[in-house]
């Protein structure tokens, strides 16, 4: 095909060299009018073969225009043409073609990497020297609690610390960021590399959650170490309370000091025990056994079994007013429903406690709902005595408590429960009226 064009072009050529040739012979044995002719022909040739090659060379260059500007709508005729301008426009148009197809191949794989991005549990954020997100798959968006993600800056809204260890990321380097979003507390593994995206050198970071890990991790280490205290402990205890029961009563009614001194001692043992006890719980928790349930007949039931602690004082007219929302009402969970019982449970008399019994305003809401992605998500909150920010990171910790004579297992249990179940338990941040609120995310 080329070859047949660069013939026809050669052929125009070297007739235009003939003719010239042969008018300069002409004109040198004087022969003015056959020189002249050839001289004319020679003029018109040239024209016309300047007027071929300009016309090719537009048809090339707005090829080129239209393909720089990403318009690939063009084509060009091959009726009622030449022979040569078909051969042309013919190549020009099978070009076109192989343009279009590799341009469809191009969004083909970005469309296929689009959905590996969006299906990736890791979260993916392309930013590039000035601060300017490129790129951000909807995982990177739900870990940072964003709807949309355009510029580091935008991370001020959430924690000035989480924006500013972004504006700050390093290739080949890699970070733990921990901060608190409307949703809980988050802790973030980010591991930065240098990428080119668009010709614009950039950082890839890649952001996982690990709060979880680091949670199941805790919590596993913990009910190692009860279980192996509670273990030697009772151990320990037992025979002592036992051999103090015997002891009293064979030389009890003898010595009334002695009696009195091993029932302190049985008593205490026996105490002890009862509280060890009580850590077991921790160590005790049934494996799930989850079944399909109603929200709202669930709530029903766990709060005509904490009525008691909800809705009274001592002269039965009510302090606490109770607020359900569930949407939609005939919302289903799957879970195990004795024990997300005992967890709202929990979470219900903690919040009674909260609000006190001075108190005529009490408030107590629960707002349960189904997500975009098809989890569950129960909240119960209360306008009681705010947690402090140093107590909260606390509160799930087994064996801490701010309560006079709490044995600091309730929330550990409760999270634990929640582990077991796939899910997970937050306290998040407080609201601007005034409400402690925690949060159960079931998968």
């Amino acid at each position: 095909m080329h070859r047949h064009l660069s013939d026809s072009f050669t052929f125009c050529l070297c007739l235009l060299m003939a003719v010239t040739a042969t008018a300069a012979v002409l004109m040198a044995n004087r022969q003015w009018l056959a020189g002249a002719l050839c001289a004319t022909v020679s003029l018109i040739a040239a024209v016309h073969t300047a007027a071929l090659y300009r016309r090719n060379l537009r048809k090339i260059a707005f090829m080129f225009d239209a393909v720089d500007n990403d318009d690939l709508t063009f084509h060009f005729s091959t009726r009622r043409q030449s022979p040569d301008e078909t051969l042309l426009n013919e190549s020009l148009n099978r070009m076109l073609g192989i343009l279009l197809q590799a341009k469809a191949d191009t969004m083909e794989r970005e469309r296929y990497y689009e959905t590996i991005l969006r299906a990736a549990g890791t979260g993916i954020v392309v930013v590039d020297e000035k601060g300017f997100v490129l790129q951000c798959n909807e995982e990177a968006l739900r870990l940072l609690g964003l709807p949309l993600f355009t510029h580091v800056r935008q991370l001020e809204r959430i924690d000035h610390s989480l924006a500013e260890g972004f504006a700050n990321l390093r290739a080949g380097e890699h970070y733990d960021m921990a901060f608190s979003n409307e949703r809980g507390g988050v802790r973030l593994s980010i591991h930065v590399s240098k990428t080119v995206l668009r010709g614009r050198s950039a950082l890839l970071a890649a952001i996982n959650d690990i709060r979880g890990e680091m949670e199941d991790t805790e919590v596993e280490t913990w009910v190692r170490l009860t279980r192996i205290l509670t273990h030697e402990i009772m151990n320990a205890v037992t025979p002592i309370a036992s051999v103090s029961d015997t002891l009293r009563e064979r030389f009890g009614p003898t010595d009334s000091e002695l009696c009195a001194g091993l029932e302190t001692i049985s008593e205490t043992g026996k105490g002890l025990m009862s509280f060890v006890e009580s850590y077991r719980r921790l160590t005790r928790i049934p494996a799930p056994q989850p079944t399909l349930f109603y929200v709202r007949r669930f709530l029903d039931r766990t709060l005509r079994l904490a009525l008691p602690d909800v809705v009274g004082t001592t002269d039965g007219s009510p302090h606490i007013t109770v607020d359900i929302d569930i949407r939609p009402d005939d919302l289903i969970l799957y879970a195990d429903e004795n024990l997300i019982s005992q967890v709202v449970l929990n979470l219900l008399r903690n919040a009674v406690q909260a609000i006190g019994a001075d108190r005529s305003d009490g408030r107590i809401r629960i707002v349960a709902a189904c997500r975009a992605d098809d989890s569950v998500e129960i909240e119960v909150s209360d306008n009681g005595a705010p947690i402090p920010p140093d107590v909260a990171e606390h509160i799930f910790t087994p064996f801490f408590t701010t309560k006079s004579g709490g044995s600091g297992i309730g929330l550990s249990v409760a999270r634990q429960i929640m582990r077991l179940s796939g899910g997970a338990i937050s306290l998040k941040r407080p609201s601007p009226d005034g409400l402690t609120t925690f949060l159960l995310r079931f998968p």
